[in-house]
């Protein structure tokens, strides 16, 4: 089918940027967002007892089940306020930079195709990707890690060849 709404969940840590794709579907409902949620404090484990708060906007298809989900691993769910997007800035970012520097140049050819985009994107943006609020370092840079300077520089494309990365040769 062409031409379909597809929707994107997903969740970012705001203390390091960290994007997590938690699924993707062209019929949203509250138990597939629930579900996504349960799935996300999985593969979290014992990571996810260290969050605190989950910031959400105010989508209808955002559920008491999805709520209690979170608020069951002891953490609170906050709501953005109305027609307030700097409230969520976070993730709006996300948003606009995801379609800018992928979405916009690739023609997606339904939610398989789109999911495989989506990977290497997210990858590249929580590996690569310079992060000027963190002080060019990407979300999931492992501080302490020693680079040989005199290395040979590795280039290597990412999604279907848009984007270019350069890695020092380990």
């Amino acid at each position: 089918m062409l031409l379909q709404r597809v929707h994107v969940l997903f969740v970012m840590e705001i203390q390091n940027r960290a994007v997590h794709i938690l699924g993707v579907t062209a019929h949203p409902a509250g138990a597939w967002i629930a579900q996504q949620a349960r799935n996300l404090l999985m593969d979290l484990g014992e990571r996810a007892s260290g969050f605190k708060f989950l910031i959400r906007d105010r989508d209808s298809k955002f559920t008491t089940a999805f709520d209690e989900v979170f608020a069951g691993n002891g953490m609170r769910v906050v709501k953005t306020p109305v027609r307030s997007p700097r409230a969520n800035s976070y993730a709006e970012r996300f948003v606009g930079t995801l379609r800018r520097e992928c979405l916009d140049h690739v023609l997606i050819l339904g939610e398989r195709h789109l999911r495989k985009v989506l990977a290497e994107y997210v990858c590249h943006y929580n590996s690569h990707r310079p992060h000027q609020s963190l002080q060019q370092e990407p979300p999931l840079h492992q501080p302490g890690r020693v680079l040989d300077i005199t290395a040979q520089i590795e280039h290597r494309r990412v999604v279907g060849g848009l984007i270019s990365e350069y890695r020092r040769a380990v």
